[in-house]
């Protein structure tokens, strides 16, 4: 009697997908996930936090909402069931793998053991709010990121630019483009 392969042409090889789950679940879900045989990431970062009487270091995830699982699509279903899990990441109905070079990414930094922390994400050529600072309330337009933030600032009526170096912390995305100025300024460094 001959012994026949099992037809493996419509199992999905599992990938890493990432889940949104509710507000300070992350580690529930986690460890829920983990139960049913899956592969979960929550990635955590150190955070010193101050009460009244004590400081306390404290873990928090990485991406507040979400953690990572890796699991092959006919599972997805599965995954959805565990309470506090809310959707899949989607683009247009269709569940959205992340690559395994970003979640070895991750890992890396986070195993790494320097400080990790949450960062706003700001790309070039988006305007800004300094939010901190004596230039607080003024806004400019991002235009490189290095280790340092310079805030050259233009005034078209002097046809000259004036550079000072923020913390990087001081600045964030604007939601709501202001109302126009001789003023514009620029992220630099």
């Amino acid at each position: 009697m001959s012994k026949r392969k099992p037809d493996v042409s419509n199992i999905s090889p599992p990938h890493w997908f990432v889940l949104t789950v509710k507000p300070k679940h992350e580690k529930a879900v986690g460890d829920q996930l983990q139960a049913r045989f899956l592969e979960p990431y929550v990635p955590v970062l150190r955070s010193r936090r101050k009460w009244s009487d004590r400081l306390k270091v404290v873990e928090l995830p990485l991406f507040p909402g979400y953690v990572f699982c890796r699991f092959s699509l006919p599972r997805r279903s599965e995954v959805l069931r565990v309470p506090s899990v809310r959707s899949v990441v989607s683009f247009y109905g269709k569940s959205c793998p992340v690559s395994d070079t970003e979640i070895e990414a991750v890992k890396a930094m986070v195993d790494s053991g320097l400080p990790v922390m949450e960062w706003p994400y700001l790309k070039v050529g988006q305007r800004v709010r300094i939010c901190e600072g004596s230039m607080c309330g003024l806004d400019g337009i991002l235009v490189q990121e290095k280790r340092g933030y310079r805030v050259v600032v233009n005034v078209e009526l002097l046809n000259r630019a004036v550079s000072v170096e923020l913390d990087r912390d001081w600045v964030k995305a604007e939601s709501q483009p202001s109302g126009a100025g001789l003023t514009e300024l620029y992220l630099c460094c």
